[in-house]
């Protein structure tokens, strides 16, 4: 398989399992993440002299695992790595770019301390994070719209504009 058809065959991997039922994330992770992050990061590909194929994939399977068992989203920058792996070497990717893909994913979430010392690894971190941000909407339902209003709201704080608890008075 040459690159392009890896890139292709690895991008209908990961839209199947944004699409799958069982995806807690819907689609809209594909849509609205996934997608943005391939762009990002091969924009950033460039200024970063970095190889835009590996930065491609990295951004594809970084939030794989998580999307297909949402269990391992906690640490789905360890367990998208093992999928990236299995993945690519099922598609005779070439070893040696097998780890810098790996590489980019174990070491991309800006919560985890780790270690970027590839331009690769540094356009994949920063093309989640500007992702992130561009779509502050998919961050918010990450965090809350999945819980229950009662929870979200004590998550959230009493201590919010226009609560009764607030201790603000509505004009």
């Amino acid at each position: 398989m040459n690159s392009k058809d890896v890139l292709a065959e690895v991008e209908k991997i990961v839209e199947k399992a944004c699409a799958d039922e069982n995806n807690i994330f819907g689609y809209g992770i594909w849509s609205h993440h996934i997608t943005q992050v391939v762009r990002i990061g091969k924009e950033l590909a460039k200024l970063f002299k970095a190889d835009p194929e590996i930065v491609e994939l990295s951004a594809l399977l970084h939030d794989y695992a998580g999307i297909k068992d949402h269990s391992l989203h906690k640490e789905h920058h360890i367990h998208s790595m093992t999928e990236a792996d299995r993945i690519l070497k099922n598609l005779n990717y070439p070893p040696e770019k097998i780890e810098a893909v790996k590489y980019c994913i174990v070491n991309h979430r800006g919560s985890v301390p780790g270690k970027r010392n590839t331009p690769e690894a540094e356009c994949l971190a920063n093309a989640d994070a500007i992702a992130h941000i561009e779509n502050i909407s998919s961050l918010y339902y990450l965090a809350y719209a999945r819980m229950d209003k009662k929870k979200a709201a004590k998550k959230l704080g009493k201590n919010q504009p226009g609560n009764k608890t607030s201790g603000r008075r509505k004009i």
